[in-house]
């Protein structure tokens, strides 16, 4: 790991791939840190750690357990808010395919709920199946390898299409599932801004970036989808993210209404 991170993610991330070597041996293609953490934005006490393994082939049910139980919280503490390991096959990293196509999901951490997944057949589709392409085109994009080739040769990305139509599933489920609209601060409210942020910023421009440099780059480039109140919720959003209060839940909602009808082409 030859990029900044905290003395104690660098010895749990080490560790982990240690421990994956153990369980899936010759299995273990490749091991990637994206997310925050590949977007060099991670901030100790609020980020989690994402993580993918790539494994040769299908795992066995027994394996997968195995490799569940050793690398959950309990048995190898995650110094973040807690774990999002996923583990897919390395035909499924390298088809840019987009649909879920994983072995073993699993969130995991002292503050996450733990859930582990084997397959996406476990995975109900009301919690969305499109984080799955997305992520695999982060990685692509940024993905920091632990072990094994580049993540740019590791994980093929989307095809335009298919990412447009990933990042709109992600608009219109966050849409539906996040903050109330309310008109008090809402805890979370600026994480659902700063989201729009940067799914507007990836159809837009290409690049995935951090949630508060895509904040950013959107009040420079939005053109008419930027007025003085969508800089003032995204500034209050950015500022949130350290500890100042978030955006009221209605102010949050109506600019992702209006984030999604500028990149879906539809009237706000």
């Amino acid at each position: 790991m030859s990029w900044s991170t905290p003395e104690p993610l660098r010895r749990y991330l080490t560790d982990l791939v240690a421990v994956a070597g153990e369980v899936l041996g010759a299995e273990l293609g490749g091991a990637y840190v994206a997310g925050s953490v590949g977007l060099a934005a991670y901030q100790p006490g609020r980020s989690d750690v994402d993580v993918a393994l790539i494994c040769a082939g299908p795992l066995d049910h027994g394996v997968a357990g195995e490799l569940v139980a050793r690398l959950r919280h309990e048995a190898l503490p995650c110094p973040a808010r807690g774990l999002e390991l996923v583990v897919y096959q390395q035909k499924v990293a390298r088809s840019g395919t987009p649909e879920p196509g994983f072995e073993v999901e699993l969130n995991t951490g002292a503050r996450m709920d733990f859930r582990v997944s084997y397959g996406p057949a476990q995975r109900p589709s009301a919690d969305g199946l499109f984080w799955y392409g997305l992520d695999r085109s982060i990685l692509h994009q940024s993905g920091r390898a632990l072990l094994g080739p580049p993540a740019a040769d590791a994980f093929a990305d989307l095809a335009p299409d298919d990412l447009r139509r990933l990042v709109l599933d992600a608009l219109r489920w966050w849409l539906a599932r996040s903050v109330p609209a309310g008109e008090v601060p809402a805890p979370g409210a600026e994480d659902a801004v700063l989201g729009a942020c940067r799914s507007w910023v990836r159809l837009r421009t290409g690049m995935w970036l951090p949630k508060v440099a895509a904040g950013r780059r959107l009040l420079d480039e939005a053109g008419p989808l930027v007025d003085a109140d969508t800089t003032e919720l995204v500034e209050r959003s950015i500022a949130a993210r350290d500890g100042g209060p978030p955006p009221t839940g209605a102010a949050a909602r109506a600019f992702q209404r209006r984030v999604l009808a500028d990149l879906a082409g539809t009237p706000a």
